[in-house]
């Protein structure tokens, strides 16, 4: 996966994890999360900070658990692009441990550009395509 870029560098903190000891699944979805951002924000081309009068919709994500993650655990999330629609990206990310590369999870996650004013998907455009053509992975 050379095209992946690092999206999140964390650690599941003791407070993350549930009665059974591993991390619970809302903060496997919170880093998911976070790392989208990063990915995403590297697509159009700006952050969140920046105003904008268009932004992502998550319509489906899947998330595989592969290996348990207790507290303490340094992990990284890599991304990548799987497909470019029309008006949507399809990317996959891979959270695994910094320090022994073994995968916790992965998901994959279908994200439409979209009019916050419209509320309504559009194109992306040819500088966004570019861009999301250089994390493409096929």
């Amino acid at each position: 996966m050379s095209k992946s870029l690092v999206t999140f560098v964390g650690v599941a903190h003791p407070w993350m994890c549930d009665v059974m000891g591993h991390m619970n699944v809302r903060h496997y979805a919170a880093m998911f999360d976070d790392a989208s951002f990063q990915l995403l924000g590297h697509i159009a081309g700006q952050d969140g900070s920046q105003a904008s009068a268009t932004g992502w919709a998550d319509v489906r994500t899947e998330i595989d658990y592969r290996h348990e993650t207790r507290a303490g655990s340094l992990l990284t999330i890599r991304s990548h692009v799987v497909k470019i629609g029309r008006t949507s990206i399809i990317f996959e990310q891979v959270m695994s441990g910094s320090l022994d590369g073994i995968v916790h999870a992965s998901s994959r996650t279908t994200s439409v550009r979209f009019d916050l004013a419209a509320r309504v998907s559009v194109a992306l455009d040819e500088p966004m395509r570019g861009r999301a053509a250089a994390y493409l992975v096929e």
